[in-house]
């Protein structure tokens, strides 16, 4: 909390002190707008969409955890159509990011395979922003931790509840 936003901003109440709780959300907002930034500048030198990245970065994920994506996980996880999920992997299979498969136990089925080559890529393209961040994370005690953790879990859960048990209109 650097004296370089000092009276300048609506975090700080009329006294001159710094409301915290203001600050937060603020420091929140700031984080949000930088990783959006760098994720668009990821995609951007990918060639490719916020679906196309989603989609790529859940199928490497089932990848290494040693499952398989049938067409219709994917439009599930994304809350696509499956008409929009057929384009995705057209996509997808266009830009030699993945590839179709035939499933391996059902035979009237596909399944979705990223490439080595998008593997290569994502873990180039987002590697370092990743071991940036992880190295944050990585830098807080113990209890440190437990407060972001249960901020977050808790700002969460604020985010999920319906409108009308906090009684706001929107």
């Amino acid at each position: 909390m650097g004296s370089r936003n000092e009276g300048s901003g609506y975090w700080y109440g009329p006294d001159g002190q710094l409301d915290y709780s203001a600050a937060v959300l603020k420091s929140l907002r700031d984080y949000r707008t930088a990783e959006t930034t760098v994720r668009r500048s990821a995609r951007d030198s990918m060639g490719m969409g916020e679906t196309d990245i989603l989609a790529l970065r859940y199928l490497l994920r089932v990848q290494a955890s040693g499952g398989a994506v049938v067409p219709k996980d994917l439009s599930r996880f994304l809350g696509i159509t499956s008409a929009s999920t057929t384009s995705l992997i057209d996509r997808l299979v266009a830009s030699g990011h993945v590839r179709r498969e035939s499933h391996p136990s059902d035979r009237r089925s596909v399944v979705v395979v990223p490439t080595a080559d998008s593997d290569r890529e994502v873990r180039e393209t987002l590697g370092g922003m990743h071991r940036r961040m992880m190295s944050v994370a990585e830098a807080l005690s113990v209890e440190e931790a437990r407060v972001v953790v249960a901020f977050l879990e808790r700002m969460t859960r604020a985010l999920e509840t319906p409108h009308a048990e906090t009684g706001e209109n929107s």
